[in-house]
């Protein structure tokens, strides 16, 4: 049997390292995301720019809704 105390460090050691896990885990989101957003925002930039070549006068995706 296992004392309470070595009991309690161990899960601590494991929760520890589960935090570590998850925030290691998070830093990757967060930078996959900003590449996805970049990413984005280029093709929002091609896209505009095809639209004003096509002779739009405002890319689709600058013009207001016809409900605002």
């Amino acid at each position: 049997m296992t004392a309470p105390r070595t009991d309690l460090e161990e899960r601590l050691a494991h929760l520890e390292r589960l935090a570590e896990d998850l925030s290691d885990e998070v830093a990757r989101l967060s930078r996959a995301l900003e590449t996805a957003e970049r990413r984005i925002a280029r093709l929002m930039e091609r896209e505009a720019g095809r639209e004003l070549d096509e002779g739009g006068s405002v890319p689709l995706a600058d013009q207001r809704p016809p409900h605002w």
